[in-house]
């Protein structure tokens, strides 16, 4: 197993220990990674009982139809966007019913670039339950990663699961 592996496997098992710790439900809603954050949660045992589930929402299609992601924020801020990572996050929230869902977006290449956005740019998304606001909590950032089109992704499931358990610590989930 190589070194990136080998963290991204570490960050999974933080994550579902601290997940169970706190009594924290998880999920994700994924684009570019293609349901790899989701697997290397559940490579790690019990995580049953933390992961509710993801949305791997490759297409515009079922972040439309499926996260209720609106066709107006993909058509004005594209599909790679902070607006569209919170949309995809809160879709996710509604969808899995979970207490913490991040959603990730971006362009792994090697082709896709759009203009102000770079092969390599990914937007993370997270949407978390306080206690009486549902799905208010939220927030994006914007990362930018070299490499091929596996190094992009990888990273992109390590800083996934970074944030996920910096929000769990913090308790904002």
């Amino acid at each position: 197993m190589n070194e990136i592996n080998e963290q991204i496997n570490a960050k999974a098992k933080e994550l579902v220990e601290i997940c169970k710790d706190k009594k924290v439900t998880i999920g994700f809603a994924e684009s570019l990674t293609g349901g790899l954050i989701s697997a290397s949660v559940v490579n790690i045992p019990g995580a049953s009982a933390v992961f509710k589930g993801s949305v791997v929402s490759y297409t515009n299609e079922i972040k439309e139809n499926v996260l209720g992601v609106p066709s107006e924020i993909i058509s004005e801020h594209t599909e790679v966007s902070e607006e569209c990572a919170i949309a995809m996050a809160q879709g996710g929230a509604k969808v899995l019913g979970c207490d913490l869902v991040v959603s990730v977006t971006g362009i792994a290449g090697p082709t896709g670039a759009l203009p102000g956005k770079p092969v390599g740019t990914v937007y993370m998304g997270y949407c978390y339950e306080s206690p009486d606001t549902f799905g208010d909590h939220t927030a994006a950032l914007r990362l930018n990663f070299e490499g091929d089109r596996d190094t992009i992704r990888s990273y992109t499931v390590l800083s996934a699961l970074d944030l996920a358990v910096r929000l769990v610590k913090e308790g904002k989930a």
